[in-house]
């Protein structure tokens, strides 16, 4: 296990580095596009050796203990946010708010106990790791919609307007969210349907209202007023970036928060 927590502090980091590099290249008016790049991707690769080499030892994927399901939140979101920083040019700018985001996560998984966990035989169907994949899309997709609307909401108040002024106009901006939002409306549909049919599996019934299940419930109501909201109403981009951030508050409650405090079956087990 030294070698995991090793390798583990080793691409995070790398991720610091890349979100220091970032948040200077605004500060100076730089464009250090492919070092921040560069260093996300050595993170990434350094923590899938780290996941890879504890799923092989303990037989079992990174979705049990509160080490293990921020490791893999954290793996997850910086992939996502990895290839759209790589495919859409636009928005590169934003890891310097969307690193320092993450900084919170990382913070919070280094103090985690890595201890081992294991789970019922019932919970090791080929649902659970499908229910698990799109969940980490989602938040993904949301993850990178949050980074656009800070830059909206921060030229709006007047913050940084100079440093950002080289991003595309915030009705762009915020097209893009919109798109990112509606990507995670998607995966996030999918993936209660998934999670309830391993529900049926693991537990024998679909649902039960537990309380990850009603809170992912409240995501997904959140995540569709949103775009209704935006579709219906016309909303102004500060408007529509002001829902996001709810709605990505609302996840972390949901991803984060919840599966630590419930005694329901869903506890440790995202």
């Amino acid at each position: 296990m030294e070698q995991e927590l090793q390798i583990l502090w080793a691409a995070v980091t790398a991720y610091v580095l890349a979100g220091v590099v970032a948040v200077v290249g605004v500060v100076l008016g730089k464009r250090p596009e492919r070092s921040v790049l560069v260093l996300m991707l050595a993170g990434l690769a350094l923590q899938t050796l780290s996941i890879g080499l504890r799923w092989d030892r303990l037989g079992h994927g990174p979705f049990i203990t509160m080490f293990e399901i921020l490791c893999s939140n954290v793996w997850s979101l910086m992939t996502a946010y990895s290839l759209a920083y790589w495919r859409i040019s636009r928005i590169r700018a934003t890891a310097a708010i969307v690193m320092p985001l993450m900084f919170i996560m990382l913070g919070w998984l280094m103090v985690a106990h890595p201890g081992e966990g294991h789970y019922p035989p019932t919970y090791n169907t080929p649902w659970l790791y499908i229910h698990i994949g799109l969940g980490k899309v989602f938040l993904g997709a949301v993850l990178v919609a949050v980074g656009l609307s800070c830059v909206i909401l921060m030229r709006h108040a007047g913050i940084g307007r100079q440093r950002l002024a080289h991003l595309p106009a915030n009705p762009q901006l915020d097209e893009l969210a919109f798109r990112c939002m509606a990507i995670g409306l998607i995966f996030h549909t999918l993936m209660l349907i998934a999670g309830a049919i391993w529900a049926q599996d693991a537990w024998g019934r679909y649902w039960a209202w537990d309380p990850l299940e009603t809170w992912a419930f409240i995501t997904w109501l959140t995540v569709a007023f949103t775009i209704h909201a935006r579709l219906a109403y016309r909303l102004s981009p500060p408007a529509h970036a002001g829902l996001v951030l709810a709605v990505f508050i609302t996840a972390f409650l949901t991803f984060f928060g919840v599966p630590f405090i419930s005694a329901a079956p869903h506890q440790g087990a995202v």
